[in-house]
Formats: C-alpha cells, structure tokens, sequence
C-alpha cells in the first residue's frame, strides 16, 4: 500500500520536478511553463460544491489514450476514470491498492511523458522499451543494396534495364 508520504518521496526524487506547496501536485517545466504530471484527485463530494482533493487518489499522466485504455483494463481496483478526465491523458490510481514499487513505475512513466529531453538523458528506463518492428533483414529476407545518388541520397540499387531494339 502506498501513501501520499511516498508519493511525494517517489516523485521530488526525479529531476526537474516542482512540488506544489501544501497540496499533492507535482510538475517538471516544459517550454518555459510548469506542466503537472501527478496530482491530487478532486473529487466532486456534493453536486453543486467545489470539488476536494482526495489524498488516497493520485491522478497520474499517461503517454496517449492507449496507455490509458491498457491500465483501465488491468486492473480497475487500482486504476480508473472519471468524466472530467475523458480525451485527457490521466489515470486515477487508488494509492490502497498500489504498491511503492508500482508507485515508482507510473511516477517516472508520468514524468517521461513531460520530461524535457537533458533530463531524459540521464534517467534511467522505468520500463523496457517497446519493440520495434522487425526489420526485412531480422526476418531472413533480403534487403536490397543501397548505393548513393548523384544528389548524395540513397536509394535502392538498380541494373539497367535491356530494351529489345535498342
């Protein structure tokens, strides 16, 4: 079970990142401007009163929908979503049902998504990276040659082609 006490521990460990003062929200400067990347849920207790920040539930960035849609399958007693959060990429994280090493893993995957590219350089992966597709070569076929152009660009080698008449 993780804390809000480790997730402010987890996440003022990364570089770059500001901590709102008295409130679970933290952020890293892109271009200038602080972009939160894990916050505090507000959460709507009365219809017609402000919302009111819920410590037990971290909202948390994400890279696209995708990712989103892939954690909201997982496991929907540690993650979810609610209306507010709809085409944003965020997923709300119950911090009960969590653990400090899973805290770690989604912190610095949210981070990532912001993190300017000299802080990227230095951290290390929170995860490996995804696979790329397999190239003609890994698969056993043959990848046609490459000679240079006369504009220095490369294209596939051709042979001249015999013309019947010519």
């Amino acid at each position: 079970m993780a804390t809000a006490r480790d997730v402010r521990a987890i996440a003022m460990a990364l570089p770059g990142v500001t901590g709102a003062e008295g409130q679970l929200a933290f952020s890293v400067e892109v271009k200038g401007k602080q972009k939160g990347f894990a916050w505090s849920w507000k959460e709507r207790v009365h219809p017609k009163k402000a919302r009111v920040p819920n410590e037990g539930v971290l909202a948390v960035r994400v890279r696209d929908q995708a990712d989103k849609a892939m954690l909201l399958a997982a496991d929907e007693e540690k993650f979810f979503t609610e209306p507010h959060y709809n085409g944003f990429p965020a997923v709300l994280v119950r911090l009960r049902a969590v653990t400090k090493a899973e805290l770690r893993v989604l912190l610095a995957e949210a981070w990532r998504c912001l993190a300017a590219p000299a802080l990227l350089e230095g951290a290390m992966p929170a995860r490996p990276p995804r696979k790329r597709a397999a190239t003609a070569r890994s698969r056993g076929g043959r990848v046609p040659s490459a000679r240079p152009s006369p504009s220095g660009a490369s294209r596939p080698s051709r042979r001249p082609s015999r013309r019947a008449g010519s």
